[in-house]
């Protein structure tokens, strides 16, 4: 009878601690904001935007991306990233370009860096490829 006391409190002293020791998973990282361009200009049908987040410092290291149908401009966006997937010696920025038939008609030409500044929401602004 002794062993069958000793392994009932073993056995609830083993739940108890199981239950005290919880990991709670790190947050993913969320990146989100409005791509779009200033001019007053209607696009045509069937274009298509990419959004990306980069890392400015590595030339074409592409972190994450999307690319959809659009009929119009601004558009949202929103980027769900794992938070043991982010590097604090990245330079990470969100680039964004607009085509039509496969040709680039807006784009950016600048940087709008995310996540390194603490900065998680951004609007990303394009400007009209000059031909």
């Amino acid at each position: 009878m002794k062993y069958g006391v000793k392994a009932a409190i073993f056995a609830l002293m083993a739940l108890m601690m199981t239950a005290c020791v919880t990991v709670e998973p790190d947050k993913p990282v969320i990146i989100n904001g409005y791509a779009g361009y200033l001019e007053k200009v209607t696009l045509p049908q069937g274009c298509k935007i990419n959004i990306a987040i980069i890392d400015f410092n590595t030339p074409g290291l592409i972190i994450s991306q999307k690319t959809f149908d659009i009929a119009r401009a601004p558009v949202p966006f929103k980027f769900t990233l794992p938070a043991e997937g982010i590097d604090d010696d990245i330079d990470y920025g969100v680039v964004a370009m607009i085509s039509y038939q496969d040709q680039v008609i807006f784009q950016t030409y600048e940087k709008f860096p995310v996540i390194s500044n603490d900065k998680f929401t951004t609007e990303v602004i394009m400007k009209q490829v000059q031909r």
